[in-house]
């Protein structure tokens, strides 16, 4: 069933709703034309919006990023030309990102990260280091900016009564754009503040690991479950 959402102001049109295509991943338009999609299909309601993305891509630096981007999705799976082609994942995450900063000429990597993974940040600068980048990083609570300047009472910190340090990602970006970052990598930044970093970074970004205090840093696990452990999560709201 399709799902009805609020239109936002200043949106036009039937927002896109991808996730209820019915159709399965090798007759989709969008995987292999001419395919079938479904009267709501982005594609079809707003193909003005799909040629002005493609427009972007005009651009040589954005173009070479989509590029080099594309490269390395192709290079993280194996025996890619061995026929009948059988998917095989072969590279970590971590090395893809060792891999595309290489591709991509980029030398000096920015690494903005939680103080809650502070030691795995240790880890991820010494692999990044072992694979001749040079590596920037700051911390979550860089500046010492108490909570209070954002509006919050006493009752709203984490630890009620004693000075905490908001975290500051708008900070982590002009410190990491300040030296030089080539490419910034967000390791365990939380919901929201990771938004302003990516809002705020001049460099391009990506994403090593994200928050999650109940999975080990593993959002997935609850969406892997939702049908039996995290059903609730189906039923709230």
């Amino acid at each position: 069933m399709k799902q009805t959402t609020r239109t936002p102001e200043g949106a036009s049109g039937d927002p896109a709703h991808c996730v209820d295509c019915g159709h399965p991943r090798e007759r989709k338009a969008c995987v292999t034309p001419p395919g079938k999609s479904p009267g709501f299909c982005p594609m079809r309601t707003h193909p003005e919006v799909i040629a002005s993305g493609q427009e972007a891509y005009e651009d040589p630096a954005v173009r070479e990023l989509g590029r080099q981007a594309s490269l390395q999705e192709s290079a993280g799976y194996a025996d890619r030309h061995a026929r009948p082609f059988v998917k095989r994942p072969c590279k970590t995450r971590i090395e893809e990102i060792c891999e595309f900063a290489h591709r991509m000429g980029y030398r000096r990597l920015g690494l903005a990260y939680c103080i809650g993974l502070e030691a795995e940040a240790r880890i991820v600068a010494r692999i990044f280091s072992a694979h001749d980048l040079e590596v920037v990083s700051v911390m979550c609570k860089v500046g010492a900016v108490p909570k209070e300047s954002l509006g919050l009472s006493d009752s709203d910190k984490i630890r009620a009564g004693q000075h905490e340090s908001m975290c500051n990602p708008i900070t982590q970006a002009a410190l990491l754009d300040d030296a030089g970052a080539e490419l910034n990598v967000l390791l365990g930044l939380c919901v929201g503040h990771d938004s302003l970093f990516l809002r705020r970074s001049r460099a391009p970004c990506t994403v090593l690991a994200v928050k999650d205090r109940v999975t080990g840093h593993n959002p997935l696990a609850a969406v892997y479950t939702a049908g039996s452990y995290y059903d609730r999560l189906r039923r709230e709201g």
